[in-house]
């Protein structure tokens, strides 16, 4: 019987190939086709086009209206074109009112910058800079100097430069709680001129954009130059939280999730008075969170970082796309076919798996599958026997052909809740212990974990890729991540402990995970505390599955890693 249902299943298969070969064979030219309105706001007139431009040119069957429109009449045109409009941050909030969607597509970041040659750099490295220290700059009748920027007497002279692009000024307007007419006394000259002038000037202090630094889609910046760090909390030194200056991908990350003042930082959004469902306008947008970021740093924005990039993605899945009528597709009758064979064909295949579970005898040592629990404590915690745990909250297992499987334990995926993506090891990898093993995602937000042991990947579980669920809902031992050739068995397994210890070890880490929820929560959002914390101060299943991205880094930085 079986091998009938798969011979069925082959032909299904094989029959829906041919269809959709024969509709392929017939397409040399894009199938996108339609027309899309776009609405912009003046600021953003040029990025827009040049989006437009570029998408018309791999899609030549899509045509483009773009009209620039005052911010105060864009949500009137929306509703009147039915299109799409391109707004910035400083006009985004008086439009929310009236928009009913929204995604993020590009940012607008403003940065101080200083010489790497400035005489007081270690210090400004360590202590940053604030408001309050560039307001008494502002408000200095005399010659600045570094020494008030910092407050520590220091005579050294401090020369401000700025570009003279307008949202420059409006933006450190806005950072510093000060008017226009102070700001005035701030000259202005040409972005390449004031880099230049940056480059000799050991004493200069400048302020412009974050694409005015370099070839950010490289990752490389000017090396005479660098972000002056910012004291966000003014307590008079750079602290864990706001460290995110060392690299422009660090950065880049801090600024999604809040560790850089909202001042200075201003998101580009699309937005609509419906959510698209049109297949054309969809796929353009799509395009825009993928390929179209590139003209982000071209124009003198900055684009997203990709863990952002999916979020905004991910926003966009559960739209049901219409097809409009420009975009029919004329072989759509054979693929209507070819679909239908292979539903057939997926229910051939369910129905031999049902089959098999009625005849599989329930193997001996797994715990069943149960609804998660609302409350998550010590008794919510599956602690298989046989396995070896590791501080990294993994497990190893060896089989009888010497590889080791490993995986996460219960504890970890009861604090994630259900992930949307994982990335794996490759098989052919080599991996040494507390090395980069998976990372978990969960809408955009990520948590790295290290492996237990050292050796070479032999295989990947399958069952995890396309289906990251499984990796909360199956089978215990299921559940392993990869499997390993390990080099240093031995030594190494000496290190790690068995069920007995490990619930004994986990009482800690509860005490730890709470203590963790109660500082991050009261320093990033206090407006979540309802949401970790059950009645009586017990925790509450999949705790970071509603949390912001900010809580998911110090996640990672205070309490994954520091077990490393």
């Amino acid at each position: 019987m079986k091998t009938k249902i798969f011979l069925f299943i082959g032909a299904l298969i094989l029959s829906y190939t041919f269809s959709i070969g024969i509709a392929a064979a017939g397409e040399t030219e894009s199938t996108q086709a339609g027309s899309i309105n776009i609405v912009t706001s003046p600021d953003l007139y040029y990025l827009t086009t040049k989006w437009a431009n570029e998408y018309h040119r791999i899609n030549p069957k899509v045509q483009f209206s773009v009209i620039k429109s005052a911010d105060n009449d864009l949500a009137g045109m929306l509703n009147k074109s039915g299109g799409i409009g391109f707004i910035s941050g400083d006009s985004f909030t008086a439009l929310n009112n009236v928009s009913t969607w929204a995604i993020t597509v590009g940012r607008d970041v403003i940065v101080p910058v200083m010489n790497v040659r400035n005489p007081c750099l270690d210090e400004i490295l360590r202590k940053g800079i604030t408001s309050g220290g560039l307001v008494r700059i502002l408000e200095n009748t005399g010659i600045p100097t570094w020494g008030m920027l910092l407050n520590n007497g220091q005579n050294f002279p401090l020369h401000i430069y700025l570009t003279n692009d307008p949202s420059i000024k409006a933006g450190i307007g806005n950072f510093l709680h000060i008017d226009k007419i102070r700001m005035e006394s701030m000259g202005t000259t040409d972005r390449q001129e004031m880099i230049a002038m940056m480059c000799k000037d050991q004493n200069a202090l400048g302020f412009c954009k974050l694409t005015d630094l370099g070839d950010l889609n490289k990752q490389h910046m000017n090396e005479t130059i660098r972000i002056v760090p910012i004291d966000k909390n003014g307590n008079g030194k750079i602290d864990f939280m706001e460290d995110i200056y060392e690299n422009l991908q660090e950065f880049s990350r801090g600024v999604w999730i809040g560790k850089y003042p909202k001042a200075l930082s201003g998101s580009i959004y699309c937005v609509a008075s419906v959510k698209p469902t049109n297949g054309t306008e969809m796929a353009f947008l799509q395009w825009l969170l993928t390929d179209g970021q590139q003209y982000l740093n071209m124009n003198g924005f900055s684009d997203l970082v990709y863990n952002e990039r999916q979020t905004q993605l991910d926003k966009m899945k559960n739209n049901t796309i219409n097809v409009t009528a420009a975009e029919k597709d004329p072989y759509a009758n054979l693929k209507v076919i070819g679909l239908v064979l292979a539903a057939l064909a997926v229910l051939g295949f369910t129905l031999d798996l049902i089959s098999r579970k009625f005849r599989k005898k329930n193997r001996e040592g797994q715990d069943a599958t149960v609804p998660y629990p609302t409350v998550f404590d010590e008794e919510s915690v599956v602690v298989p026997k046989g396995l070896y745990f590791d501080k990294t909250h993994t497990w190893a297992f060896m089989e009888p052909d010497g590889t080791v499987k490993i995986g996460i334990d219960d504890f970890l995926q009861h604090i994630t809740g259900p992930l949307t993506h994982i990335e794996m090891k490759k098989t052919g990898e080599k991996i040494k212990k507390g090395d980069h093993l998976l990372t978990m995602i969960q809408k955009g937000k990520q948590l790295n974990i290290y492996a237990p042991l050292s050796g070479t990947v032999t295989a990947q579980n399958k069952t995890l890729i396309g289906n990251s669920f499984a990796l909360n809902t199956a089978h215990y031992t299921d559940r392993w991540i990869c499997k390993i050739e390990p080099v240093n068995w031995l030594r190494e397994v000496q290190f790690l402990t068995m069920a007995e210890k490990y619930k004994i070890w986990l009482k800690d880490e509860f005490i730890r995970l709470k203590d963790f929820f109660t500082v991050a929560i009261k320093t990033n959002s206090p407006e979540y505390a309802n949401v970790t914390l059950q009645d009586g101060g017990a925790l509450k299943d999949s705790i970071l599955a509603d949390l912001g991205p900010e809580v998911w880094e110090d996640f990672q930085t205070k309490f994954i890693d520091n077990t490393r």
